[in-house]
């Protein structure tokens, strides 16, 4: 079995003006698939773009494999293996679906028919082979989300995070795509971080869990003690606070 990536967030402080975006956030995940949940403005995306470089943390560090990776500006942080997926597919409409996954491996050394292969084979993983010579722009919302897996998928990534990748698909849609993230560490050995708002997936997929509210820690652990923490049912399912 392929031992996962660990990654470490340590003391990590964001302040917008005089907001607090995350106060002093540290957890580390260790397990193939984490979750990061929380309600609307709990400082979950606010956490992922300061992993993958596009907002400057005040302070602290987040460690990959030992290394700090906010030392190194965003285009460092993938060609040392960080794949990231965003709430709206970054998918080029006028690129087909091939080669949208293929420009992923533009930076990565090998041959052309390696890369080649490759694309076609994550293409397959997520069951758009057939699909593959389609435009961008022709693709149903689910597609452009699988397309988007695909792309993560590709140039040995070593952590793949998704923000809130099951907006808008169907329950059944939403399951396909929970296979398809359990895959992703046998196939790739990368580490997935996982936000969303179905609960369902989280508790599905995710190993384990950290739990944000106004830029604070409140829970990180085993996914289901943590949804079972009173503290978390209320700030995130609505329930009555527990003091």
């Amino acid at each position: 079995m392929i031992a996962p990536h660990k990654v470490e967030i340590d003391q990590v402080l964001v302040r917008f003006g005089g907001v607090v975006a995350l106060n002093a956030i540290s957890a580390a995940f260790t397990a193939p698939i984490g979750g990061i949940i929380g309600p609307n403005g709990a400082g979950k995306t606010t956490l992922m773009n300061v992993i993958s470089g596009f907002v400057t943390s005040k302070g602290g560090r987040v460690v990959v494999d030992g290394q700090d990776i906010l030392t190194h500006p965003p285009h460092k942080r993938a060609h040392m293996g960080l794949r990231r997926s965003f709430q709206k597919e970054q998918i080029a409409d006028d690129l087909t679906v091939f080669e949208n996954v293929l420009v992923q491996l533009d930076h990565r050394l090998g041959s052309p028919a390696a890369k080649r292969a490759e694309a076609e084979r994550m293409l397959e993983v997520v069951g758009l082979s057939d699909r593959a010579d389609i435009p961008g722009a022709l693709l149903s919302g689910f597609e452009r989300r699988l397309t988007d897996v695909a792309r993560c998928m590709v140039g040995n990534p070593k952590l793949i995070m998704f923000d809130e990748p099951a907006g808008g698909l169907s329950v059944e849609e939403t399951h396909a795509l929970g296979d398809l993230i359990l895959g992703i560490h046998a196939l790739t050995g990368a580490q997935t971080l996982v936000i969303d708002h179905d609960v369902e997936l989280i508790s599905r997929v995710c190993t384990e869990t950290l739990v944000l509210d106004f830029g604070r820690r409140i829970a990180f652990g085993p996914t289901a003690q943590v949804l079972a923490d009173p503290k978390v049912k209320a700030a995130y399912l609505g329930t009555e606070d527990i003091a």
